[in-house]
Formats: structure tokens, C-alpha cells, sequence
């Protein structure tokens, strides 16, 4: 697939290196030569200096032939600009664009049929804050990631010496849960990979990945983890795009919200525009300020801020001075591995959440889902079945008929409103939609593969 990435920054690069890595044919745009040339460097892709939204500069890039153009730069005007001038000039089938700006995206109208020539927008704002309350909804969990429409739901878990299932073997889940389905798709063991058999015994300090139906989720991370009480308190420190959605969601629920916000100007927007939270002008790694207002009986601390460095210190100061869990928002993924698993709890990664949501345009097969997991290295996909047993691959057959490539699991398999964990003996039908998880993300494009129909298989 010929694919232009407008614009060179966080996201841009982390999509070019997702989409080289699968022999896409990529072309960056970006008026900061030294960025274009490190990317030339390190990837396998061409690089065109020029401003993303002229008509120049896009043919330049291969516009007249390409068949996606994804933009991400920094400026949502010049990313819908960019779309209208590709759909205008160039016919470009698909069209997407990052747009941050809520007075954009609240408009429905401006992406409806006959307007803007945008075919999918993410707002990687959204896109955390969504990822921020699954995690506030399960306090025991590193990752949570939904699939059909949220009915399924995969989570990581990192196994709790003295849990119910540590130290007992996969094939004994049912027995301590009877009723309840759950497939755990992979284990991962100071880093390294593990294929779950019903014989792998599970380690304390394990990442265990699980897949469920949403309402049995709970139930599972019990049997891994001490039983964590729902979460009463939260304190955000940064109030800005990111911190002000979620303080708003979250005074949808029972949750009390403190938000510390250094900018006067902004706590004082704050204040006016949320209903229940409390705002605090001040340094969310201030110490006293944060013993004042009582970090020891806080449930869950989110630095939110722009800044890494602040989030790192604010996040891992409220957790020596009592945070039952930390949260750390951070867009450099070199110092995602660095801090997660300490004092911090979970790291969040902007650009693997927008990576994750533009990953599904682009994957060949019917994918309609895609999350990125383990900072890029394995996916979770949900993918549709579709022909019949002459000309698929999966359909009409049974799962151990299935040749799957190393280090694949499926999951669970959605059927209408039916969810069912996935056995040995579970046939495939069409139109089922297949959640997988790939350990090592260079077998993708096996897996596509997998769920295209072909003439005839027999």
C-alpha cells in the first residue's frame, strides 16, 4: 500500500516505523529537514521537505497515485486542509486526519457526507482519556482495550504473589471460576513471551493478557491480584485538554476529582467549567501541596501534564507519599520501559493509542479493530470472517484446523451478540468477528492473510 504520513513529529515517526516494518510503501512530509533526515536514517522510506497542505508538495510526496494520506501534524487546519486537497486534486481514496481541537470535533456536521473529504479523525486526546477511565474502571489493570463495540474486552494484568490462580496451572481457571469463560491469549515473563498451554503454571510478577466478556473481567483480575476496592478519590496533576476530559467524565460518576493545574489562567477555566471536581492552583509535584490535600488517601494519581519529566516526578512523588496507584502520561516511548512497573504503575502513550486507532485502516483483510500492546511489539486485531470453506481460510473450520502463524492466539470469537471464548473445537463462521492476539508483531501480515478470500482453497 502506498501511504503519505503528513507531518514528522511523535506520532508521524512512530507510524512510519509501524508501517515500514510491513512493507508499506511510505512517504513523510514535514518542513523540518533534520527530523525527515533522522527518519531517512533509520527507516526504509522516502522524505519530502515542503508545507503538508500544498498541492506541490503532495505531488511531490506521490499523491497522484497513492492510496492513503494520513495527516498528523501538529495543525488541524492544515490536516483537513491537506484532506480536502487530496480528495479535490488527487481522487486519494482514503483520508485521515488528526484533530485535536474540540470546537472541531463536537461539530458532527463538518465530517458528514458532503462535507470535509475526511474519511476517519482521531483525537489522540480522546483517545487517552478514554484508555485513562478503563484503567480507573479496573484498578488492578496495566492495559484495558475493548473489542465489539465493548463487549469484549482484553486486559494485562500483572499476577499478584498470594493470588487465587498464581502458581496454578491455566487449565485450573475453570474450576476456581465455574460458569465463567476467559482465554488467557499470553504471558509475559520478565519480558520475554509465553504461549499459554493448560500446563503453564503462572508466576508471580507475570503479565497476563486475558480475554473475556466484559462483565467477567473483574471476576478474572481477582483471581490474579489482591482485590482492589473501586477507586473513590483521584487527583489529576495538569489541567489541560487531556486532564479537563477526564476530570469531566469522571464527574459523570461517584469518583471526587482534585485537579492541580500550574497555569492561574487555566485553573480559573477550570473552575468554571467543571461541575463537582475541586481545582488547585499550584505544582503537582509540590510536596507539601500535595500532603495538604491529602495524597495518602488518594486512589489513583494521573500526571497529565505536557511536559515527561514533570509527569515522571509529580507521579512518582505522589506514589512514595502514599497513592494507592500512580498513572504517568508520556509521549517519549524511550522512557515508557524506563519508569513502568516501578513507582510508577502504568505509562501511558499518546501515540500508541492514535497508532492503534489508525492501524485498523490501513491492516489488509476486513480488520476493524486494532490495538497496539507492549509499546508496539505485540497487537491484539479483531478481524471478520468472510466466504466460506472453498475460499477461506478460517471459515467452516475448526480452531486446531487453523494454521496459525507462531505465537498467535485466538481469543474469542463474537458472534451477532454471542460472545464466545475460543476452544480447540470452535468452528469459524462467516461473518464471526475473530479476536487474535499476535505476540510478535511481525507476523501481521500472515494473519491478514489469513481472513482474505481467495478463489477457491480447494
Amino acid at each position: 500500500m502506498k501511504i503519505i504520513i503528513l507531518g514528522a513529529g511523535q506520532v508521524g515517526s512512530t507510524l512510519a516505523e509501524n508501517l515500514t516494518s510491513e512493507r508499506n510503501d511510505v512517504t513523510v512530509v514535514d518542513r523540518n529537514a533534520a527530523a525527515l533526515e533522522e527518519l531517512q536514517e533509520r527507516l526504509d522510506l522516502r522524505t519530502v521537505a515542503g508545507h503538508a497542505a500544498y498541492p506541490d508538495t503532495l505531488r511531490g510526496a506521490g499523491a497522484d497515485d497513492a492510496d492513503m494520506i494520513i495527516a498528523v501534524t501538529d495543525s488541524d487546519e492544515t490536516n483537513m486542509l491537506a484532506c480536502q486537497i487530496a480528495d479535490t486534486l488527487f481522487k486519494t481514496p482514503t483520508k485521515i486526519a488528526r484533530i485535536r481541537a474540540t470546537n472541531y470535533l463536537r461539530e458532527d456536521k463538518l465530517f458528514g457526507a458532503g462535507a470535509l473529504p475526511v474519511d476517519m479523525h482521531i483525537s489522540p486526546e480522546q483517545l487517552v482519556t478514554d484508555q485513562i477511565r478503563r484503567l480507573i474502571e479496573y484498578p488492578g489493570a496495566l492495559q484495558v482495550v475493548d473489542f465489539a463495540d465493548g463487549r469484549v474486552r482484553l486486559v494485562g494484568v500483572r499476577a499478584y504473589y498470594g493470588g487465587p490462580l498464581v502458581s496454578r496451572q491455566l487449565k485450573e481457571l475453570p474450576q476456581h471460576l465455574p460458569g465463567v469463560e476467559a482465554r488467557v491469549a499470553a504471558i509475559y515473563r520478565r519480558g520475554r513471551p509465553i504461549i499459554p498451554e493448560g500446563d503453564t503454571i503462572i508466576e508471580a510478577e507475570d503479565e497476563v493478557f486475558f480475554i473475556s466478556a466484559r462483565e467477567n473481567a473483574p471476576k478474572i483480575i481477582a483471581e490474579l491480584r489482591r482485590l482492589e476496592q473501586p477507586v473513590k478519590r483521584v487527583m489529576l496533576a495538569g489541567g489541560g485538554n487531556i486532564g479537563f476530559r477526564l476530570a469531566k467524565a469522571l464527574e459523570d460518576t461517584r469518583i471526587q476529582v482534585k485537579i492541580i493545574e500550574r497555569s492561574r489562567e487555566r485553573a480559573r477555566f477550570l473552575s468554571e467549567n467543571l461541575r463537582r471536581s475541586i481545582v488547585l492552583a499550584g505544582d503537582g509535584a509540590n510536596e507539601a501541596l500535595l500532603r495538604e490535600e491529602n495524597i495518602d488517601d488518594v486512589d489513583v494519581f494521573c500526571a497529565v501534564t505536557n511536559d515527561d519529566e514533570a509527569n515522571i516526578l509529580s507521579a512518582m512523588l505522589a506514589k512514595r507519599l502514599g497513592a494507592h496507584k500512580a498513572l504517568c502520561l508520556i509521549n517519549r516511548l524511550s522512557y515508557v520501559e524506563l519508569v513502568e512497573g516501578g513507582s510508577i504503575d502504568v505509562a501511558i502513550s499518546p501515540q500508541q493509542s492514535t497508532v492503534s486507532a489508525l492501524l485498523a485502516r490501513v491492516r489488509r483483510g476486513d480488520v476493524v479493530r486494532v490495538h497496539s500492546l507492549r509499546r508496539g511489539a505485540a497487537e491484539a486485531i479483531e478481524a471478520v470472517a468472510h466466504g466460506d470453506r472453498s475460499n477461506s481460510r478460517v471459515v467452516g473450520r475448526r480452531l486446531e484446523e487453523i494454521k496459525l502463524p507462531p505465537g498467535t492466539t485466538i481469543g474469542a470469537i463474537v458472534r451477532g451478540d454471542e460472545v464466545i471464548i475460543a476452544h480447540h473445537d470452535t468452528v469459524v463462521e462467516a461473518e464471526d468477528h475473530v479476536i487474535l492476539f499476535i505476540v510478535d508483531k511481525k507476523r501481521v501480515a500472515e494473519v491478514e492473510k489469513l481472513f482474505q478470500v481467495g478463489f477457491s482453497l480447494l
